[in-house]
C-alpha cells in the first residue's frame, strides 16, 4: 500500500490514452502517501443494458489497480443518468428507459463488476442518491455555471449541430449531471473512455465552482468490438459479455478479425507487459496462433485456467477436426418452449431447415450435428447457451440461444409448418 509514487505511476499509466493533468496526479499521490489517505478514485456506468463486457473492463482493470495500490474506488450506478441517455458518440439522441428496465439492468451490475473488483474496497453508489432530490432552482444553478456555447464544442454536438440535426436540452443536462457526481462525491480521480472526455473534464470544472479540487481525468482507449469496426456493444452484437459461458466467450474471441488483434491483446488480454510484448511480435506473421493464446487468455481471466482449456479443446474438436469456418454466421434466438428450444424450431428459425418437417427429417437421417455431434433425438430441445450447428458437410452457423424474452436476431425467423414438438 502506497508504494513510491514513481512505482504507482508505471501501473497506472500503462495501457491509458491520457491523464489530464498528469502533473497533478502526481501531487495528488504524493500527498496521499505522505499523508496515508487514499485517493477517492471513481468511474459510472449507466445500466443501459443488462451486461457488462469485455470492453467495459478495460477501465474496471484499471479501478483495480487503483485498488491495489492503495486506493478507494467508488463504482457509480448511472440508474438516474440512465433515465436521460448518455449521447456521447451517437448522431442522434438515445431512446430513454424506463425505471424498470433500470432497476433490472443495475441488479445485474451489482453481481458482474465483483468479478473485477475487490469487494471488500469497493462502494456502490448510485447517482439517483444525490440528482433525485435536487430541486428546480438547483438544477437552474448548476446549469448557469456552463454555458450553450462550451457545450456545443463536444464533437458529437457539434457535428449534429453543423448537420442541423435536432439536440434537445436533456441531452445538454447529461453531461451536467455526470459531472455532478463527481461533485458530491468530492472525486479526487475519475476514470472513463476517451469518448467521456468532455464529460470528465466538465467535472474538473464544476469542482472548481464548487470550490473542490479539481479531479484527474484518466481516460482508456475504446475496445472496438468482434466486427472489427465498432466500439463494442450488446447492440451491435459484437461483445464478449463477462458472465458468457466458457465456450461462447473462446468461440467469439476466435472469430475477430487478425486487424484487431494488436487492440485485443493490449487492451483485453490482461497479460503482462512482457508476455503481451511476444505475442504482439508474434501476430503479424503467426495471428491464428496469437488468437488462440487471446483467446484462451480471455476466457481464463473470467473464468479460470481449466475452463478456458476446456473451451479450447472443445473448439478444436469442432473447428480442426470437421473444417469448420473460422467466420461464421452467429444467429441469436429465445428458447420460448420449456427445456430449452426444440431442435425443429432451431433449424427451421435459423434458415438450416425450410421448414420444421424437413428439420426432422434431417435428424432423422443423421444429417445435423450440434457442437459436432450428431443429433439422434429429432425431439431433443437445446438448452441456453452457444453452439455450432451444421448441416450436412458444407452449412454451418453459430446458434446462440437465449432464455425466454429476448428477441431474435436471425435472417429467417419463419418456423413454416410446426411439426410437432
Amino acid at each position: 500500500m502506497f508504494l513510491p509514487v514513481d512505482e504507482q505511476m508505471v501501473r497506472i499509466r500503462d495501457g491509458v490514452a491520457e491523464i489530464l493533468p498528469e502533473s497533478e496526479l502526481i501531487a495528488k499521490l504524493e500527498r496521499s502517501r505522505t499523508e496515508r489517505e487514499p485517493l477517492i478514485v471513481k468511474q459510472g456506468f449507466d445500466p443501459t443494458r443488462p451486461d457488462l463486457h469485455i470492453g467495459h473492463a478495460v477501465s474496471i482493470h484499471k479501478l483495480r489497480t487503483f485498488q491495489e495500490l492503495g486506493h478507494r474506488v467508488v463504482f457509480v450506478i448511472g440508474d438516474f443518468t440512465a433515465l436521460v441517455g448518455d449521447p456521447s458518440g451517437q448522431s442522434d439522441a438515445r431512446p430513454m428507459l424506463t425505471r424498470e428496465e433500470i432497476e433490472a439492468n443495475l441488479r445485474t451490475y451489482r453481481e458482474q463488476v465483483f468479478q473485477i473488483l475487490d469487494p471488500s474496497k469497493t462502494e456502490i453508489r448510485q447517482n439517483s442518491e444525490w440528482l433525485s432530490p435536487l430541486r428546480l432552482q438547483d438544477v437552474l444553478r448548476l446549469t448557469s455555471q456552463y454555458t450553450v456555447a462550451r457545450m456545443l464544442e463536444r464533437d458529437d454536438f457539434a457535428v449534429r449541430y453543423a448537420q442541423e440535426k435536432p439536440i434537445s436540452i436533456v441531452e445538454f443536462l447529461y453531461p451536467m449531471m455526470q459531472a455532478y457526481d463527481s461533485v458530491a462525491l468530492g472525486a479526487d480521480v475519475e476514470l472513463g473512455g476517451t469518448d467521456q472526455k468532455f464529460n470528465l473534464l466538465l467535472g474538473r470544472t464544476l469542482q472548481e465552482k464548487a470550490g473542490q479540487e479539481p479531479q484527474v481525468c484518466v481516460t482508456l482507449p475504446l475496445l472496438r468490438g468482434t466486427d472489427g469496426e465498432r466500439k463494442m456493444s450488446k447492440s451491435y452484437d459484437n461483445y464478449v459479455g463477462l458472465t458468457m459461458d466458457p465456450a461462447d466467450m473462446f468461440g467469439r474471441t476466435m472469430s475477430i478479425p487478425d486487424s484487431l488483434l494488436e487492440e485485443w491483446i493490449a487492451l483485453a488480454s490482461g497479460a503482462s507487459g512482457e508476455e503481451r510484448s511476444r505475442w504482439l511480435t508474434t501476430a503479424p506473421g503467426d495471428p491464428l496462433a496469437a488468437k488462440r493464446w487471446l483467446a484462451e487468455a480471455i476466457t481464463a481471466r473470467y473464468h479460470d485456467a481449466e475452463a478456458a482449456t476446456g473451451a479450447r479443446d472443445a473448439f478444436d474438436r469442432v473447428h480442426r477436426e470437421r473444417d469448420v469456418p473460422e467466420d461464421l454466421e452467429t444467429c441469436v434466438l429465445e428458447a420460448r418452449e420449456e427445456g430449452g428450444l426444440w431442435i425443429g424450431h432451431a433449424l427451421a428459425r435459423s434458415g438450416l431447415a425450410r421448414s420444421t418437417s424437413e428439420a426432422r427429417r434431417l435428424v432423422e437421417q443423421g444429417g445435423v450435428r450440434m457442437d459436432g455431434e450428431v443429433v439422434e433425438d429429432p425431439e431433443c430441445h437445446v438448452s441456453p447457451g452457444s453452439y455450432v450447428m451444421q448441416r450436412g458437410k458444407r452449412r454451418f452457423l453459430r446458434l446462440v440461444v437465449k432464455a425466454a424474452g429476448e428477441p431474435d436476431n436471425c435472417p429467417s425467423t419463419t418456423d413454416g409448418d410446426t411439426g410437432s414438438g
